[in-house]
């Protein structure tokens, strides 16, 4: 195995086995012909022809987009199509700094491949051997149960701002106070466009370095994590380029804190094609 592997697992799918799904003009996102034919069914709300899917043209407006599409998404569920249904509202649009167009339920957006956005951090303690604090995700959740994650990662709800959901989400996650979450360091992106069991993953993740004290413990408070680890960062590295241990993007997530800090270097042979890798 190697630190590429990690990257290449999430290598985009073959885009013309998709539909574009379009509201108005805009495409924002993918969707599969099977899917499509679910939607078909419910053509007040969603035209579907041979080459796109498209919001009905007669829903005109953010409410009226939200009621029309989260009726369809709530009897699509009941009859088993959506599953790890979340009731967590996450917007779908343009682009991250324009208001949403309207709001889907976390667990359909797969489905439809439209852009979804996280927050990861990579809990630090600094020193000559620096450690980086790990979680493990627990057993419990539907989503990559028991793999390894970062201190504090999670998706980005509608009606948050980043640095908000970032504060939600360590509190949540490791009962880091909002004195010390607000220290943490926005450190840039990554994104990707893979498939992946629950659907079309179209993610873009901003990532945070927080530097903790040695004797900070981290406890988890909402269920999600089963156990967190403080690693030297090679341990970190290692696990990570020979195994499949960290969940799909936490893996990402750790190979761009090793580029940006010096851990693979510009002589690594792949050094070239994982850095293109982690922005996609």
């Amino acid at each position: 195995m190697a630190l590429l592997d990690r990257v290449r697992a999430c290598d985009p799918p073959e885009l013309a086995n998709y539909l574009p799904f379009r509201v108005d003009a805009d495409d924002v996102g993918l969707v599969t012909p099977a899917f499509a034919d679910r939607l078909e069914e419910f053509s007040d709300v969603f035209r579907v022809s041979a080459n796109a899917v498209a919001l009905a043209p007669a829903l005109r407006g953010f409410e009226a987009r939200c009621g029309a599409v989260a009726g369809v998404l709530e009897e699509l569920a009941r009859r088993g199509h959506i599953p790890g249904w979340r009731d967590e509202a996450y917007p779908v649009g343009r682009s991250f700094a324009e208001p949403p167009l309207f709001l889907m339920e976390r667990a359909a957006v797969p489905l439809f491949g439209v852009r979804a956005y996280g927050v990861h951090v990579n809990g630090i303690v600094a020193g000559t051997k620096a450690k980086m604090w790990i979680a493990r995700r627990s057993l419990t959740r539907p989503m990559a149960p028991g793999k390894l994650d970062q201190l504090v990662a999670g998706g980005q709800p509608a009606g948050l701002g980043v640095k908000q959901n970032l504060v939600k989400e360590s509190a949540e996650e490791a009962n880091i106070g909002p004195g010390l979450a607000a220290r943490a360091v926005p450190v840039g992106t990554i994104s990707y466009l893979t498939e992946r069991p629950e659907g079309l993953r179209n993610d873009v993740l901003f990532n945070y370095d927080l530097v903790v004290l040695r004797d900070f413990r981290p406890v988890n408070r909402d269920g999600e994590i089963e156990a967190f680890y403080l690693w030297p960062i090679d341990e970190v590295a290692a696990v990570v380029e020979q195994s499949e241990a960290f969940k799909f993007n936490c893996a990402l997530v750790v190979i761009d804190f090793l580029i940006r800090h010096g851990h693979i270097e510009a002589d690594h042979p792949d050094y070239e094609p994982i850095v293109r890798g982690l922005h996609r």
